[in-house]
């Protein structure tokens, strides 16, 4: 493989970053967007909804207007006159070898790779120190590497697998069942799954959850009552036994089922939103065996990690926010007779199990720090990481004396280690040949203090020696919500962005789980603008520590993100340039009415819950704050056609407001990718040409008629 070199002299790179060729301007016209006269009546307030019609996903008319925008967009972006440099040097950084972390099931070990530029990930497998095999190769199940892996599930001696697959990157899935040792199909494919993953019952069947499939668009209708069943290999998938959730007691909009490692128990977690669920068991060696009630409320989350014989190990944070371990008899399984294993501390615990221990995972705002405890709950050591930065895996089968863990930051690509669970010691399994050094790029952390007071952590990554003028594009990326936290994670899109002299900012906003329940908490229904005034702060700390400054800050973040994204430029249009809401929920007050969307309630609350509720998500909605004659920072939104998560209305609306009311010349375009849904699974191509989009449109509206840092790319052309 041919390797590059990056130009050494800092001061040539730092310095092209601060002088801007003038761009040439872009005449856009965009495409009329009719109204219909279309009014909902909230408690006695009449809300117009002019662009309803585009919430129909399979009216002609909105396929229509989904073509004109996208013409008019890539009309746009292809008179960018460095968007070609763009895509061609992101395809030369992404052609690296990318390998997994190693997995053991029955008699092979197997892992992911990509060669570099392939569209999907392939499965490969080895067996002892034989020549690795592929066992499963996306690639080839479409020809435009729209269909995607979506899950892959074995038995617990291996023998057999199930495998799940999305196509066009919707949330329904087909499962597919393998001999795993000879890789052939073993019966007819399962069809019409979401939300779910396989678990397998001994090698006579599985549980898997979905949804009665929607009347009208399956990509948009709401999908409310989902349900577990049990499907016994070699059976048609009609005669699948509904196990849990087909009763009115049982309505839930989540219902998860698990088996336990030992074929001993059958658990069933039962949520009515995306936070807190309900928690069964079922005893599988006893016949006719009744579920068990181990939580009957949904008011925290609880779930069971493992279990030896009938003592159960629970991760939950009921009474406990930043979650804990206990254990009870499954006889006896309620609350009150759990026994904590290891208890709460400040910060939040993520554990996971194998080679015969836990193994306890910490976020210390927003790093990982991992210790290991035996089945007794005795602390063995803690694991000295490679450095500052996000630990995942450090998981495996109870037998195993190794396994393999991976380790990266926002300037480390990943890579994976093989950890021996008796000493403790690691050694480096895997490390990435990618055209990147690490070494000439820094992270830091910061904490500053939002509009009321709470003091927020950001990691701010850059080339070393940048001068902090005012000057630095920036992008500033956030979620904010769901109980996700945002850690330190390389990307390759965002590797090229630095190298252009670009900053890039992620800070740990309320609404996120970086420091637990509370911290989620306060981030939620009426509390949701706190979210928002974290992130206005994080900008205001960048500009006013002369990172950058208005016109050079890019505000950047995708579905939940993306309505952070929308709701901060709506209320604070002066404070960035450019604004990229990706997939967003943009209209608040009937995202509800979409697939799984009433799921989302514990975060945002509905507009049908109360007269408060309402008004206050009309409050900050973005599709319902776009004002007449305000002038908007230059919006690249992007959504996907085939996206059953958050519908492609949102960004429809969204669009078409702010075409319609943007004062001044900033662009408001959409981007839509076909045959795309809300981002997992997309095509290595896809994500290259958004990437190269994206990048290109936020430099060119900061004012560049050529890129920053064209040293750089000179030098990986020759």
């Amino acid at each position: 493989m041919k390797k590059y070199i990056l130009f050494p002299v800092a001061a040539l790179l730092l310095g092209a970053c601060n002088t801007t060729t003038q761009k040439e301007p872009i005449t856009v016209n965009y495409p009329t967007t009719h109204k219909a006269d279309s009014v909902d009546t909230y408690f006695g307030t009449e809300v117009k909804d002019p662009y309803r019609w585009v919430e129909d996903d399979r009216s002609p008319e909105t396929e229509a207007w989904v073509k004109k925008q996208n013409i008019t967009t890539f009309g746009y972006l292809e008179k960018i006159p460095f968007r070609a440099d763009l895509k061609n040097r992101l395809e030369k950084l992404w052609n690296y070898e990318k390998l997994g972390s190693p997995f053991k099931e029955g008699d092979y070990t197997y892992f992911y790779k990509n060669d570099g530029l392939q569209n999907q990930y392939v499965v490969y497998r080895q067996k002892g120190d034989g020549e690795p095999e592929v066992f499963l190769d996306p690639n080839t199940f479409s020809e435009d590497g729209t269909t995607s892996l979506a899950g892959l599930h074995f038995t617990e001696d291996g023998s057999m697998a199930a495998y799940l697959i999305s196509e066009g990157g919707s949330d329904w899935r087909k499962a597919i069942v393998l001999n795993a040792k000879t890789k052939e199909v073993v019966e007819d494919t399962l069809i019409d799954i979401k939300f779910s993953g396989v678990s397998w019952k001994g090698n006579d069947g599985f549980y898997y959850s979905s949804y009665d499939k929607p009347k009208g668009s399956e990509l948009s209708a709401k999908t409310d009552q989902h349900k577990v069943y049990y499907h016994k290999i070699d059976t048609p998938q009609k005669e699948d036994q509904v196990i849990y959730g087909a009763k009115p007691a049982e309505k839930h909009r989540y219902v998860f089922a698990s088996v336990s490692k030992d074929n001993r128990y059958l658990y069933i977690s039962a949520s009515i939103s995306t936070s807190g669920n309900k928690l069964f068991l079922k005893d599988l060696t006893q016949p006719n065996a009744k579920l068990q009630t181990i939580l009957d409320d949904t008011e925290t989350d609880s779930h069971v990690i493992d279990n030896v014989g009938s003592k159960l190990y629970i991760v939950t944070n009921l009474n406990a926010p930043n979650q804990k371990i206990v254990t009870v008899d499954a006889s006896n399984p309620t609350p009150e007779h759990w026994v904590d294993f290891i208890p709460e501390t400040e910060n939040v615990l993520s554990p996971t199990t194998g080679g015969g221990y836990f193994f306890a995972e910490y976020m210390v705002d927003a790093i990982s720090k991992v210790f290991q405890y035996d089945y007794d709950g005795k602390l063995v050591r803690e694991v000295q990481l490679p450095g500052l930065g996000s630990a995942s895996g450090f998981g495996g089968k109870k037998e195993d004396k190794e396994f393999y863990f991976s380790f990266t930051n926002y300037n480390t690509p990943g890579s994976s280690y093989k950890y021996n669970v008796e000493t403790g010691e690691y050694q480096q399994y895997w490390k990435p040949e990618i055209d990147f050094n690490p070494e000439d790029y820094e992270s830091h952390q910061v904490f500053y203090h939002s509009k009321d007071g709470t003091k927020i952590p950001m990691i701010i990554t850059y080339k070393k020696g940048l001068e902090l003028n005012g000057k630095n594009p920036t992008i500033l990326y956030g979620y904010g919500g769901f109980n996700i936290s945002l850690t330190p994670s390389f990307s390759i899109g965002n590797a090229v962005w630095m190298e252009q002299g670009g900053i890039y900012a992620v800070p740990n906003l309320r609404g996120g789980g970086e420091y637990g329940k509370k911290w989620h908490d306060a981030g939620i229904k009426t509390k949701k603008q706190n979210v928002f005034d974290d992130f206005i702060a994080a900008a205001e700390y960048l500009i006013a520590n002369d990172y950058t400054s208005k016109d050079y800050l890019a505000i950047r973040g995708g579905s939940n993100g993306g309505l952070l994204v929308g709701a901060t430029m709506t209320q604070r249009p002066d404070l960035m340039k450019v604004a990229l809401p990706a997939v967003g929920v943009l209209d608040m007050l009937r995202y509800h009415t979409f697939t799984a969307g009433a799921g989302w309630a514990y975060d945002y609350g509905t507009s049908e819950d109360s007269k408060e509720m309402f008004e206050y998500l009309k409050g900050y909605s973005p599709v319902h704050n776009v004002k007449e004659g305000t002038e908007y920072p230059a919006t690249l939104i992007t959504t996907g056609d085939h996206d059953d998560r958050v519908v492609p209305a949102h960004s429809f609306k969204f669009a078409a407001e702010l075409q319609a009311k943007q004062a001044g010349t900033n662009p408001t375009l959409i981007r839509i990718e076909t045959n795309a849904g809300h981002g997992a699974g997309t095509p290595v191509s896809k994500t290259i040409e958004q990437y190269a989009d994206i990048f290109g449109f936020t430099l060119y509206n900061m004012g560049y008629g050529e890129l920053p840092n064209k040293a750089v790319l000179k030098e990986f052309k020759e």
